[in-house]
């Protein structure tokens, strides 16, 4: 399912305009990154959680040449899907 996708269903089931159903998906997806950058967890009941993972530096490996690389630090999104969503997927 794509972004387009999504607000196409939006649209069906709550007999919004498309620009109406596409403002929602975007505030909602606005508000999960803008949660996640000021370093709080989202948690959607059911669905799952996102949650930020600090990956610490390493030595990686350049897989064309076989250099060595240094790879920086960072922070990453991580979803983690709720009971309800795995039971659902899982039937």
């Amino acid at each position: 399912m794509t972004k387009a996708d999504l607000i196409e269903e939006v649209s069906a089931v709550s007999r919004l305009s498309k620009k109406s159903s596409e403002v929602v998906v975007n505030t909602f997806f606005e508000s999960i990154v803008g949660s996640l950058q000021r370093q709080e967890k989202v948690e959607l009941r059911g669905f799952g959680s996102f949650k930020l993972r600090h990956r610490r530096a390493r030595v990686g490996r350049n897989p064309k040449t076989g250099a060595r690389v240094e790879v920086a630090a960072k922070v990453v999104p991580y979803f983690k899907p709720g009971k309800d969503l795995r039971e659902l997927v899982n039937k």
